[in-house]
Parts: C-alpha cells; structure tokens; sequence
C-alpha cells in the first residue's frame, strides 16, 4: 500500500467503528422501553461477507463477545433451513443455543448488498424486558427448561422485500405482557440495522468495493499481530483458579479455569467446571466466549481495534454438558447475567497470577437482575433493569463507586421513568455504606436501591449473587460486603434469598443491596488523609474505619 492507500484504509477502518455506533444510536432512539431507551441494553456490529467481526460499538460485553458465534450459527442454520439472505430481508431469532445469550436477547441480523452482491451483514441485540415465560421479565430460578422462560425463535424473517413480516410481529408480541412496547423494539432493532447498511453501501460507494475488503484484511491483521505482540509481552505459564456460583438450597456450584499463557497465544480450559444445572445458571458458549475476550481485552489495551483478529489468539475450551457449555435445552436466563459475571471474575483471578499490576480485586460480581410486573388498571406490565455494583480497587487507585461492572455496561433506569410507567416508587438509591473491601485501594461501594409497590398485585424476581462469597480482595485486601436483599412488610424487616420470586402487597418494599469491590494491598497501608475523606463522604462509618483501618 502507498501512504495515501494507508490513509484511505485507516478511514473506511474508523468509517465502520462509526457506523456501528450510530447503529446503536438509532436502536436506542427509537426504542420504546425503558430498558433500552434508557439503560442502553444492547449491542451493534457489522460483518463482512465471511461473518467475521469488522467493527463494533462499544456496548454490552456480553453481547459483543457472543454475537461473532451466534452469528456463524444462524447464517448456517438459516441456510440449512432454507431461509436464505435475501436482499431486503431480516432475519430474528432468540434462541440462546444459536444466538449466544439468553431469550431476553433478541438478535436482529441483515444482509448487506452493493449492486446485487451481498458484501457483509449488521446485526445487533437488544434484551427485551419481557419475553413471555412464568413470571414478568422472563427469568425465573424455577425454570427447569428452556421453554419455561418464554417464546423460543430459532430463526425466522422479520423482513422480505423490505416489508415487515406481519404474522412474525403478531407471534412475537403476543407472547409478552407487554406487546406494543415489544413491537416498538423489534421494529426499531430493523431501524440499526438499515442504518448500518446505508452506512456501509455509502463507505463502499465512496472508495470502491475492493478497497473496502483490503480495509477488512489489513485490519485483521494489524488486530491480530498486536493482540500477540502484546500477548508476548505477559509472563508466561499455567495458572489454575476456582470461584462458585451459588444455589437457594445453600449449596455451591464450583468454576474452575486453567490459563495457559504462551508466546503466540493464550488458552482457557474450563475441565473441572459443574456438570450443568436444571435451573437457569447455566451459561451457553457464547457467554463463556465473552467472559474471556473481555478479560484479555482489558488487560492487553483497548486500544487494538476489536475485530475478528483481535480474537483469533484466544483459544477457549469448554467441555459440553457444563454450567459454561450447556446443551439444549436447558434454561440459561441467568446464564449470562451472573454465571457470565463470575466468570469473568474467575479469569481475572487467573490473571491476577500472571500480571498482578494490571488486575483489579473483584467486582460486586453481579448484575443484581430485577424483574416486576403485574396487573394495573387491567393491563399487565413488566420492568427489568440491573442494579450498579462497587469495582474491586486496583494498584494505584481506588474501586469506582456504584457502576454497572464487567460484562454489563449498561446505565441506570431514571427514578422519574421507572415512577411514571409502573405502580412503583423508588425510596432509596444510594451508596451502600461500610459496603467497600478495604485496602490500600479500597474498592468502590456498593449501592441501596428500594422498590415500594402501589399495587397489590405485584411479582417480583431478583437474579442476584455474592450473597455467601464476597467479592475477593488481592495482595491483602479484604472481600467486598456480601449482597443482601431484604422484604420490609408491616414496618418488619426480613432477609430473603438472593434469586427468589416473591408476591408483593401495595406498601411492601424491597430493598436490593448491592455487592461492593475487593480491596488492593493491605489495609494498614491506606493513606490517613483518604480515610478520613471516606468518612467525610460517607462512605464508611468510624466504626468500619476502626474495625479495618485502626483509626
């Protein structure tokens, strides 16, 4: 290539980074719930003709890592099924074994065509508030199969001849308790992907098709010969680590990784790992498959542009029939909100042994899953949201305080919004107090966030963990404060299960209480002045700082 040819490329590059973005900008601008609107569960990429990653926006961990795989698997099984990527088509589908996550993810993919050739695909996912199931919101601890949590779509048209398949739309909103905000949705997932494709088209109108592909090359091969430079550059060896999942019944359920760091390549073997569950904690290949490339994308710089090459060194070994690779159909709702958390707390871990300057102590290690709904003014409603956790401390800087954490990357739902359209008030929402591990670096606080109903007829699930492992501390930091999750009912106060589905009463309120961050180094090393600024804040009590700090 001449410099000029250089430049050129490194434009069509960036061209496509934006175009996934405003992807996500459409997707959200013209969603109609909350979840998406306004909390940004979702996740856009562009494909070129191979399935291989071109470009993403930086949205959901978990989606991003999944949405290379599942996309592979629909194309095949569409083409098996004989659902070919027709010019002006869409094809949707939910079902975790194919797309990736769980059924709330619901994975939108197009064709992209320049003058009758297909040149690549836009996908993206977004996780729907309610997808039908037993309970509103659609993740349920009881769910003993994938059925139980709601509408299964293997692959199916959405659009053909750029027209709205009107029976799909129907099926598809008619399995949730709220159709008219599932359709507004769906339809505005078809609106990031021609976003996507015009952007495209336009990109390869301006520079000429084969630019456009040499772009591609050039780029995965720069993403990959860096990711092993860098990969190099990490001490090399075998690191072998546990972390556990817990169960209602008080029974663990282990995850066990070993890392092997070589020169070229580094490699996750999950042998050892439990045998897969008849409830939904088991987590599909894609999710494991984020938890990793999310971890090494951390550690080595995000600044290597995310595509198919940066992954290809990256080999992940997940024996079938385990909690990390599970077969269908087994439930998964869970699987990749907290199996996929601590997961990535476990590669971390494992990390921690080979690079210990540039690993955190843990997160709150949860997402802190919400469902409600219920029956108001003879309508039924359903609300998800997840709840921010305390990031563990890190050498040379405290945890962050109340952040969504690790393989989310969502906001939280505004108090007004959440007021405005369900039988709820908010009562508190707050930093969680004496929540941090101390430290050197402290970790970040967790948060107090309280749910008062004003119907009588309320269900609500939490999907939560670290109820009996807290978040771990490194290099003598102490574990995060445990989450909790407590029923006030009749002005009394009572502790309740981490994942349990209650029936709620007007005036009951639950109070969920987040998880805070590990802490970094010894406690007897933390800077005075910093303690004494925590109090001030609130953040700790006299008590707490006396109990870990000798102050």
């Amino acid at each position: 290539m001449s410099a000029l040819d250089k430049i050129t490329g490194q434009i069509i590059r960036s061209s496509l980074l934006y175009a996934s973005e405003e992807m996500g900008i459409a997707l959200r601008n013209a969603a109609y719930s909350p979840n998406i609107k306004d909390r940004m569960d979702h996740s856009a990429a562009i494909f070129d003709s191979e399935g291989r990653l071109l470009a993403q926006a930086e949205h959901i961990p978990v989606h991003l890592g999944s949405l290379p795989w599942g996309l592979r698997k629909l194309v095949s099984a569409s083409r098996k099924e004989g659902l070919p990527f027709e010019e002006g088509s869409m094809i949707v589908a939910n079902n975790p074994y194919i797309t990736g996550t769980h059924l709330n993810d619901v994975t939108v993919v197009a064709p992209i065509y320049y003058k009758d050739k297909r040149v690549g695909f836009t996908a993206n996912k977004a996780h729907h508030s309610d997808i039908g199931g037993s309970v509103p919101g659609s993740i349920n601890m009881d769910s003993k199969t994938l059925f139980e949590e709601g509408l299964v779509m293997d692959h199916e048209y959405l659009m053909r001849e750029g027209e709205f398949v009107a029976d799909l739309l129907t099926v598809f909103s008619s399995h949730s308790r709220m159709p008219q905000e599932r359709l507004g949705d769906l339809k505005a997932q078809a609106a990031a992907n021609i976003t996507g494709t015009r952007r495209v088209n336009k990109i390869i109108s301006k520079y000429g098709l084969a630019s456009f592909k040499e772009a591609a090359t050039e780029a995965f091969h720069y993403s990959e010969s860096l990711t092993r430079r860098r990969i190099a550059s990490l001490n090399r060896g075998t690191f072998v680590v546990e972390d556990y999942l817990e169960l209602p019944d008080e029974h663990d359920v282990k995850l066990k990784a070993k890392l092997t760091i070589a020169e070229q390549g580094i490699e996750i073997d999950y042998k050892g790992t439990a045998q897969q569950l008849d409830c939904p904690l088991n987590a599909v290949f894609g999710v494991t498959l984020s938890g990793v490339y999310f971890v090494v994308r951390t550690l080595i710089g995000d600044d290597i542009p995310a595509n198919h090459g940066a992954f290809a060194p990256i080999s992940v070994l997940a024996p079938e029939g385990t909690i990390v690779n599970p077969t269908f159909p087994h439930p998964v709702g869970g699987g990749n909100v907290e199996t996929g958390q601590r997961n990535a707390d476990l590669v971390f871990n494992a990390f921690s042994k080979a690079v210990p300057d540039k690993v955190p102590a843990a997160s709150g290690g949860s997402m802190n899953n919400v469902m409600i709904g219920g029956i108001q003014n003879g309508k039924s409603w359903a609300f998800y949201e997840t709840i921010a956790v305390g990031l563990g401390g890190r050498k040379g800087m405290d945890g962050i305080d109340g952040i969504h954490s690790n393989m989310t990357n969502t906001m939280n739902t505004p108090i007004e919004e959440i007021e405005r359209n369900t039988p709820m008030l908010i009562t508190r929402y707050e930093y969680r107090v004496d929540s941090s591990g101390a430290g050197k670096y402290r970790g970040g606080c967790g948060v107090v966030r309280a749910y008062r109903m004003r119907s009588d007829s309320t269900i609500f699930t939490v999907l939560a963990g670290r109820e009996r492992h807290g978040p771990w501390g490194l290099f003598g930091g102490a574990e995060g404060e445990k989450t909790q999750v407590i029923l006030q009912r009749n002005n009394k106060q009572q502790r309740t299960s981490t994942k349990t589905t209650l029936q709620l009463k007007k005036e009951d309120e639950i109070q969920i209480h987040t998880a805070g961050g590990g802490g970094y180094g010894s406690a007897k090393q933390r800077n005075k002045e910093k303690i004494k600024e925590d109090i001030s804040n609130g953040l700790i009590t006299n008590f707490y700082a006396k109990k870990f700090y000798s102050i």
